[in-house]
């Protein structure tokens, strides 16, 4: 009887040895789990790659006032413009377009990068974007930019001559421009 004790402790003593290392092991493929996350997480941030090469394919994209980063980055990501709207949302942390988003219309395209659709979206680049209204002024920044145009025509034209040149209608294009996006 007593050699069965001495068995039973003996037993008792691998058996908790080998759940020891068996927690050991699992606490090791923990840590590797987590650091290949948090390297594949600050990868994706950092190396912007656009969902499709080439051409990509236009996706209009509606922003309404007071959406968060993050539910614009599930819009994107719903819409096949981003993989992952975490990522968009540290990105946009971490740009120089941090809480400058608005609220509209825009079109973006597959083959931009996360960075070239945020400028998209504080409208810093607004080539071939829909019109936007404007909130102060309750008309579209193309209609200020007209009638910016016509009023700088109407001051350049020479009283002399009586047509004003080229050059004058060109400049003032871009003098309205600045002047509805300010």
């Amino acid at each position: 009887m007593a050699n069965r004790m001495r068995d039973d402790g003996h037993g008792v003593a691998i058996a908790g040895g080998f759940f020891r290392i068996l927690l050991y092991v699992c606490v090791i493929f923990a840590i590797i789990y987590v650091g290949k996350t948090a390297y594949s997480f600050g990868y994706d941030i950092f190396n912007q790659v656009p969902v499709s090469q080439g051409e990509g394919k236009d996706v209009t994209v509606v922003v309404k006032d007071g959406t968060s980063v993050y539910k614009i980055g599930k819009i994107l990501k719903n819409k096949g413009l981003i993989d992952d709207a975490k990522v968009f949302v540290v990105q946009e942390k971490l740009s120089n377009y941090k809480d400058k988003l608005q609220a509209g219309t825009y079109i973006l395209n597959t083959s931009q990068t996360a960075d070239e659709m945020m400028a998209i979206l504080a409208r810093e680049n607004t080539e071939g974007q829909p019109e936007q209204e404007d909130k102060e002024e309750g008309g579209t920044k193309d209609e200020a930019d007209k009638t910016a145009d016509e009023n700088l025509e109407k001051v350049s034209q020479d009283p002399q001559d009586g047509d004003d040149t080229q050059g004058g209608e060109g400049d003032s294009g871009e003098e309205g421009a600045e002047e509805g996006q300010e």
